[in-house]
């Protein structure tokens, strides 16, 4: 048995320990150490392979957790939690409503922005999907939305905190790929605008045509205007944040610090009690241990794919396919949405990029190619961005669609009067409208490379 052999039969077991519902990191974990195992003992025998193994695997968990990147993520859930429990989202919604609720179904096209809003202080889609099941779905329902539309709409507004900055998902692939985390974040900013607005033209569109989502209320240029500094909060976070980046004024850690700071100067001046910043912190600690640990699990399993050669092997069948690249890129991706309908799209990414992401950027011309050699017209370091980019907005995908869907059953967990079904049939025309985002990022690179070209 070669390394090689070795490699394939251990991602098999980790395919079907994933299926049978073990928990990625564990899963991962597990294959990893018994592959470096089994690696190390073909070469040095069992004794000493074994102990050899265990030794390598030992490190992972340190050397990659004082990694300075990985700092920003706690600051980044940090921020979103400090603005849960300060109340901000209840103040953001109800701006939204105020500025929009005239339009077809507006407290909907409302509910997509103050989720935008969110996603720009959170970064978390499953935290924003479950703030706004709270905050959103009642209102919609009281105003005559039917249960279906309400719960789709913040299922689907969540999945936004994928792309707009502050991204953990985003900064998750910069690590993994080293790539720059700055213009990775400032990256999917325009996608993450551009991804809102085909939401709102889809609601707009169902609103008129089923007319389950009236308009409310008109309210006056007053009573709109006395609900902006209920959002200076948020727009102060999020300048700070899109700012650090895109002049480079701070690192990404020192910008979500920065941020967390500024939240929790104003929560406590608006009388936030020392109780809820306690909540705060308790789930910030959770979440963070929570992605810490599925990033230690699988890095142990990346670790056995790079002593088995898979990587090398992938890259070269890719690129020896006698296939357009662009049709490679496309069946990627669409294996990216099948992949999702059974993983978490962080677990799912982190398993995946070691082995898909040289395969793309080798498809490119390599990593320092330039865009006129390139087979994507874009440098290798733009490729890098563009293809992060639309592995998170597939990774956004799967957060609304079955049997997993994650968004949907937490939508449905937080309002059990929906039932899940419910969420994901709803959902289907925000489905609808993710492909056509993808389509039109495929189409027009620009949208996902223009700001990061700007900071040069």
């Amino acid at each position: 048995m070669t390394p090689f052999d070795v490699g394939l039969m251990m991602t098999g077991v980790l395919l079907v320990l994933v299926v049978i519902g073990v928990r990625v990191a564990f899963a991962a974990a597990f294959t990893g150490m018994v592959g470096l195992i089994l690696h190390f003992s073909l070469m040095q025998g069992f004794e000493r392979g074994f102990f050899t193994a265990i030794k390598m695997a030992g490190t992972i968990p340190h050397s990659k957790s004082v990694t300075y990147a990985l700092s920003v993520l706690p600051t980044f859930i940090l921020i979103g939690f400090l603005a849960f429990y300060a109340g901000f989202t209840k103040q953001l919604f109800e701006a939204a409503k105020r500025w929009l609720g005239w339009l077809p179904g507006g407290m909907a096209v409302g509910t997509v922005f103050s989720t935008a809003g969110f996603a720009a202080v959170s970064g978390a889609s499953v935290a924003t999907a479950a703030v706004f099941a709270r905050v959103a779905i009642p209102e919609m329902l009281e105003a005559g939305y039917s249960k279906r539309l309400s719960a789709a709409v913040v299922a689907a507004g969540g999945t936004l905190a994928s792309l707009i900055p502050p991204s953990a998902i985003l900064v998750i692939y910069a690590i993994l790929v080293e790539q720059s985390v700055g213009k990775l974040l400032i990256a999917g900013f325009l996608p993450g605008v551009f991804s809102a607005l085909v939401y709102v033209g889809i609601i707009v569109a169902i609103s008129v045509w089923r007319g389950d989502a009236p308009p409310t209320r008109k309210y006056t240029w007053g009573e709109r205007i006395a609900s902006v500094p209920g959002t200076l909060p948020i727009i102060a976070v999020v300048g700070i944040i899109f700012c650090s980046f895109f002049f480079g004024l701070a690192t990404p850690t020192e910008a979500g610090s920065l941020g967390a700071f500024v939240v929790l100067c104003v929560a406590l001046i608006n009388g936030m009690k020392f109780k809820q910043l306690g909540q705060a912190l308790h789930e910030t600690a959770k979440l963070t241990v929570m992605i810490f640990t599925l990033i230690w699990g699988v890095l142990v399993y990346v670790r056995f794919l790079g002593f088995a050669g898979l990587p090398e092997a992938f890259e070269q069948f890719i690129v020896s396919l006698e296939m357009s690249p662009w049709l490679i890129l496309i069946v990627i991706l669409l294996a990216y949405a099948v992949l999702g309908m059974f993983m978490d799209a962080i677990g799912m990414l982190i398993l995946t990029l070691p082995v898909v992401y040289p395969a793309v950027m080798a498809l490119n011309g390599g990593e320092t190619v330039s865009a006129a050699d390139s087979a994507f017209g874009m440098s290798g370091e733009a490729c890098a961005i563009w293809f992060g980019i639309l592995v998170v907005k597939m990774a956004e995908l799967c957060l609304i669609t079955p049997p997993i869907g994650l968004n949907c059953f937490v939508v449905s967990g937080v309002r059990p009067d929906i039932p899940v079904q419910e969420v994901f049939r709803g959902c289907i025309p925000f489905f609808i409208a993710d492909v056509l985002t993808i389509a039109g990022l495929l189409a027009f690179p620009s949208i996902i490379t223009f700001l990061p070209e700007l900071m040069g």
